[in-house]
């Protein structure tokens, strides 16, 4: 399976007050150490809804501004357009994707993680469904539009590290000095 890792990395980030994606965790920013975390797993990584990366960058679709699922819904446009079977997704604030998890989701395709649904394994065959899901306005939350799709929601009740507020950051940080 060709798998293609996206971060998606267009939010506001209005609970963190400034660019999330480039907040420094352990001296490096947290849409590093995301990328990282998609790099064991996937075949090529791209960062989702940013105009800048330093890996390839591509918009949300169909717009921006339409959360998560527009960007994941640009990543499963991307993967389609270049021949990848399916996307794993993480988002910028999730800065560690441990290996369990992305076994789990393998295991249970389309699936997404039950405490944290921006990380996903979605097939690229669903970037036509997805794109019209949106266009007909439907609800854009994840897990709306995973079970409408049949997806898994996997390993309920493992919390994944998630950074939302500088105080998320602070305590991170501090736990891991």
């Amino acid at each position: 399976m060709t798998l293609l890792g996206a971060v998606l990395a267009g939010g506001r980030a209005t609970r963190f007050g400034s660019d999330k994606a480039l907040a420094a965790l352990d001296g490096r920013a947290l849409l590093d150490h995301a990328i990282a975390s998609l790099t064991p797993h996937c075949d090529t990584i791209v960062v989702v809804g940013r105009p800048t990366a330093t890996v390839t960058c591509i918009p949300d679709l169909p717009v921006s501004d339409l959360g998560p699922l527009g960007g994941i819904a640009g990543a499963l446009a991307y993967a389609a357009d270049h021949g990848f079977d399916a996307v794993l997704t993480t988002a910028c604030d999730t800065p560690f994707l441990p290996d369990d998890v992305v076994a789990a989701l393998r295991a249970a395709a389309p699936a997404y993680a039950a405490e944290a649904p921006t990380i996903g394994l979605w097939p690229a065959a669903l970037a036509e469904p997805l794109l019209a899901h949106l266009l007909a306005e439907k609800p854009r939350a994840i897990r709306r539009w995973a079970q409408t799709i049949g997806a898994s929601a996997v390993l309920p009740g493992v919390v994944l590290t998630n950074i939302n507020t500088p105080d998320d950051l602070t305590s991170l940080s501090s736990s891991r000095t």
